[in-house]
């Protein structure tokens, strides 16, 4: 099969299109014909070399899987020859998605939503399992309550306001101002332009000065320090992004705050949970960019750069052309 290989940590260029070997199925897996994938910031974490002691080299990598089983283990009973299923490769422990073909523990493996193509499908599995965690499992947004949710426009962010809105919670969320149209589409209620300056005083005002109860971090920098300034009392605070630097949690301490940071483990039953709100029609995936698998490297470079190329939503990677 036809897959595309990090052959070192570094740039853009780190990928090579390489024949390898088709790995075996056993008992309990399945084969998958890979129609589409799609580009995280974990992966292009992986490929600048954040994790080399999880990702011996060469590596294929991936995240995001939505194809054709074409094969299965003697001990598969879940699904059949020719099924549509999406999924997320098992996270550091194996070849990943950058592939023509794919071998998955079934138990990973959930059917594709039936009213959306294969380029929708594999845009949700990593990010749809990761909101699902965040909100549901550690947030446990309720239903009236207010989020507030960074980087509405992004990957991560454009599913978690659908989602919020789904679990009857009102949306907050930051973009910039040309992006305000687009987040309030998703059914964000407020919107609060970064670019303009502090969002803490902004969301005081929009919740008369009570706060929010849930703060959703997808971006990083000082957002952790700055949550309990705007966090009601109890309030919860859930990041999925790395710690760079350290923060100053002080000011938590008297919200009473919980925090809660999400590396996200992927099973079929966050996957059947997500298509039922997908076939419902209350989760849309938004697709910024398509991009061929031969293109890896381009894809990484729009979705590192994509506040400055205007990138709404996932970047997605057709891989069997078909789509």
């Amino acid at each position: 099969m036809k897959a595309i290989v990090l052959k070192e940590f570094g740039g853009y260029d780190a990928f090579e299109l390489r024949d390898v070997p088709v790995p075996p199925v056993t008992s309990r897996q399945v084969r998958v014909r890979v129609h589409a994938t799609a580009i995280n910031p974990l992966d292009y974490q992986i490929r600048r070399g954040d994790y080399p002691d999880y990702v011996p080299l060469p590596a294929i990598i991936g995240h995001d899987v939505s194809g054709v089983v074409e094969e299965r283990g003697t001990d598969v009973t879940e699904f059949e020859i020719g099924d549509e299923v999406y999924y997320t490769p098992k996270i550091f422990g194996g070849p990943g998605s950058y592939a023509e073909q794919h071998v998955a523990d079934v138990d990973l493996v959930a059917r594709k939503p039936r009213n959306i193509s294969h380029l929708e499908a594999a845009s949700l599995t990593l990010v749809g399992g990761t909101v699902w965690e965040a909100l549901v499992g550690r947030a446990q947004l309720a239903v009236h309550e207010t989020i507030l949710i960074h980087g509405g426009a992004g990957g991560v962010g454009t599913v978690a306001i659908q989602f919020a809105k789904a679990m009857g919670a009102r949306v907050i969320t930051t973009a910039r101002s040309d992006n305000e149209e687009f987040v309030r589409s998703l059914g964000a209620d407020e919107v609060i332009d970064y670019t303009a300056g502090d969002y803490v005083s902004a969301v005081t005002d929009l919740t008369q000065g009570e706060g929010v109860n849930v703060v959703f971090d997808t971006i990083g920098g000082d957002t952790l320090t700055k949550s309990p300034l705007v966090l009601a009392d109890a309030g919860r605070v859930v990041s999925i992004v790395d710690i760079a630097n350290p923060q100053n949690l002080i000011e938590a301490w008297g919200k009473n705050a919980a925090y809660h940071f999400v590396f996200t483990r992927q099973n079929r039953g966050k996957l059947d949970a997500l298509t039922k709100l997908v076939e419902r029609g209350l989760i849309k995936p938004v697709i910024g960019a398509v991009l061929p698998l031969a293109r890896i490297g381009d894809a990484h470079e729009l979705l590192e750069n994509g506040r400055s190329h205007g990138l709404r939503g996932k970047v997605a990677i057709d891989v069997s052309g078909q789509n």
